[in-house]
């Protein structure tokens, strides 16, 4: 006879936890294509609603303001956080260091709403002061947005830069190169994929975020998060469906795209190199 296969804890454990994960986004993208009004009632297939996501132009300004604003505060915070990481890795001994990194590293610990609040009342404090900001929008929730996206750019870039010999930085100086130069040259490509991973995680946190936004926003800007958050109060649109399925959709292809280009990378990689004749 034989003997069926025990199924592992680990495989029981990765399915539950899969289902768990993934479980809630298939039946968000299976009710996306319902034709009832109401999310909870199936009522046949329906594919109206993403017609009129198209068609709603709150809906579709609120993406493209948290897309700029996204893209805008992950640059800024990688800019930031590769400087701060910097300083805080190659500088080891220099006063207020600790000071520093406890500043940088606040944010990462700090409530979302004791950081909004915090903002708030700086914007505030500085339209009285000086004049700016005389409206709190798009710029005001880019700043906020660039100061909590920078200490998570600065963990992550910080790990790989302890891990660059830095024999070859010292190479480059010593055969004339500048350290400016050296950094941009040398250390900018080593570090490349924590900038990447630093960017992108920057830039999903700040397309995610609804409470800073919320306390440093003004009446003409609005938020993808904000405005699907008000529409959940109202009662959930299947319109906000279909747009969490094109979110989704467009994940997973980026997703995939990025696993097939690593393959062929590595594949390539194991290749042997062709003998010489």
């Amino acid at each position: 006879m034989v003997r069926a296969k025990s199924v592992s804890f680990s495989r029981v454990v990765l399915v539950i936890g899969l289902l768990f994960l993934y479980l809630p986004m298939f039946v968000l993208v299976v009710y996306s294509f319902n034709a009832s009004r109401l999310v909870s009632v199936w009522a046949g297939f329906s594919t109206e609603w993403y017609g009129a996501l198209l068609q709603d132009q709150q809906l579709l300004s609120a993406v493209w303001m948290s897309l700029r604003i996204a893209f805008y505060s992950a640059s800024m915070a990688v800019c930031i956080g590769t400087l701060a990481s910097f300083v805080m890795t190659r500088f080891q001994h220099f006063r207020g260091r600790t000071m520093l990194s406890s500043m940088i590293t606040a944010p990462l610990v700090m409530p979302e709403v004791i950081t909004g609040l915090s903002l708030l009342l700086l914007f505030v404090q500085m339209a009285q002061l000086i004049g700016w900001p005389q409206d709190r929008g798009m710029a005001t929730i880019w700043i906020a947005h660039t100061t909590f996206c920078s200490a998570y750019v600065a963990v992550v870039v910080s790990a790989r830069l302890r891990e660059v010999d830095r024999s070859i930085e010292e190479a480059a100086m010593d055969l004339g190169a500048t350290p400016l130069k050296t950094f941009f040259i040398i250390t900018i490509p080593m570090i490349a994929p924590a900038l990447v991973s630093g960017w992108l995680l920057a830039f999903t946190l700040s397309l995610d975020d609804l409470v800073i936004a919320s306390f440093v926003s003004g009446p003409g800007a609005t938020t993808l998060p904000m405005v699907v958050f008000s529409s959940v109060r109202l009662g959930v649109s299947p319109k906000i469906n279909a747009l969490a399925t094109i979110i989704i959709v467009t994940v997973s292809i980026v997703a995939f795209i990025a696993w097939y280009l690593v393959q062929r990378s590595e594949e390539k990689r194991r290749q042997p190199l062709p003998e010489s004749s």
